[in-house]
């Protein structure tokens, strides 16, 4: 198969291709969405319509419209396209489609190499591309629905510009399924079905942002009312859907996203956003004892000492998740989270021992203080091991006039406690054992 035999042909699709392929925008004019990025003015329009030879990163959710601008670019720059699958091809392809293209451009032939998913490619066939880029022997569009910044290699980053494409609103994925309801030449006009407003609404509430999720529950719904009364309904709108899919990747970036936002509205004292974000976590399919896990970190990142007894609230939670497994000890998750975001927070803890790690980091591994050593043998307290300790129960108050650190770290003071909560009574109980200290001295 050759591969610089003609641009994509967006006109010219097979009739038994899936709706989401058929309806797929020929034009930038029948495109939808990404007004941000080609409406007129903005920046890929105006690269598009001056035929500039740039690289570039489309960066975004699924079904929102990468490979299609892709085809569009090649088409409307009469470039030669190659779609080239990060999944299934290997170093030796790429380096043969590599060859193949400087070739080509030595008889003034253009060449777009869209690599879908380029994220699936490791460091060294990401650098495979790198010359050619540089070069301008290709043209690349790379699309991903990971982060660039984590996934692609700087080198190749920065020969790329990287536009980033926004999931469809409801209103936007409606007006595609009204499209593809009306097109009698690739759409489901030749059917004769129409659709209740409130089934469309379901069919695009239920993309969550993806074209492809919304056209693939259409073209099923209209299947359906074929047998019907010729009409989708709700209900029958909701036969064809079966069950919402959420969009989510426990490896991707939108599984830290989730994550991030139960975190940040648990700090932020917000419960009814904290209770929502869980429930988005659990409902796409995320592991309960994972969130558990993460749950049991807040307690001691955010509430620590001002409310000691969370911890224990969400290791019990984690054991009754654990017991009864979901969705039976979602609630129990569901509670441990109410709690963290309702109870006082303090940092307090989490700040002193990052001091501590960081003391331990960048000054020298002292000795432990002779005075603190046990000296269980003749030898030992013959070296004064253990020599000039003070038993604190022997001490007025408890407490013993007696330096604990180090001797570079002596007086140093790592743990701030807060006036909420129970810290409010720590940091009473700490003046106190300073004030102790101070009159045995």
């Amino acid at each position: 198969m050759s591969l610089f035999g003609s641009t994509p042909d967006l006109k010219t699709v097979s009739k038994t291709a899936p709706l989401a392929e058929r309806m797929r925008p020929r034009t930038l004019d029948e495109y939808v969405g990404q007004e941000h990025l080609i409406g007129p003015g903005k920046p890929l329009r105006v690269q598009i319509e001056r035929d500039d030879a740039s690289s570039m990163i489309f960066w975004g959710p699924p079904g929102v419209g990468k490979t299609t601008l892709a085809k569009i670019i090649a088409e409307t720059t009469k470039a030669s396209f190659i779609e080239f699958s990060a999944v299934l091809s290997g170093i030796k392809e790429i380096k043969q489609v590599m060859a193949d293209a400087e070739k080509a451009s030595t008889y003034g032939s253009r060449t777009i190499l869209f690599v879908d998913e380029i994220h699936r490619f490791n460091k060294a066939q990401q650098d495979a591309f790198l010359p050619y880029v540089e070069r301008g022997t290709i043209r690349l569009i790379g699309a991903t629905t990971e982060n660039p910044s984590f996934e692609i290699i700087s080198a190749l980053l920065s020969r790329c510009r990287v536009y980033t494409l926004k999931a469809l609103t409801d209103e936007q994925i409606r007006a595609l399924l009204e499209r593809a309801l009306n097109d009698e030449e690739r759409g489901l006009g030749s059917l004769h079905v129409a659709a209740d407003d409130d089934a469309l609404e379901m069919l695009a509430g239920y993309a969550n942002g993806d074209a492809r999720n919304g056209l693939n529950g259409l073209e099923v719904a209209a299947r359906l009312a074929q047998s019907a009364k010729s009409r989708i309904t709700k209900e029958l709108a909701t036969e064809a859907l079966q069950q919402r899919v959420l969009l989510y990747d426990k490896k991707g970036e939108e599984h830290y996203n989730l994550i991030s936002a139960l975190h940040k509205s648990v700090r932020n004292s917000d419960a009814d956003a904290s209770l929502y974000w869980l429930g988005r976590v659990l409902q796409s399919g995320e592991d309960p004892m994972y969130v558990a896990r993460r749950v049991i970190r807040m307690a001691v990142e955010d509430i620590g000492l001002a409310s000691p007894e969370a911890l224990n609230l969400c290791l019990s939670a984690r054991d009754a998740m654990d017991f009864l497994g979901s969705p039976e000890g979602d609630l129990a998750l569901a509670q441990a989270v109410a709690y963290l975001a309702l109870a006082p927070k303090s940092n307090a803890l989490y700040t002193a021992y990052g001091e501590v790690l960081s003391d331990i980091e960048t000054t020298r591994a002292e000795p432990v203080p002779l005075h603190l050593r046990n000296a269980p043998t003749g030898l030992m307290k013959a070296l004064d091991y253990g020599k000039g300790y003070k038993y604190a129960h022997d001490e007025a108050g408890r407490v013993a006039d007696m330096e604990c650190l180090p001797e570079s770290l002596r007086g140093r003071t790592y743990y701030h406690p807060t006036a909420e909560g129970r810290e409010k009574l720590l940091s009473q109980r700490m003046e106190e054992i300073r004030r102790i200290k101070e009159e045995k001295r």
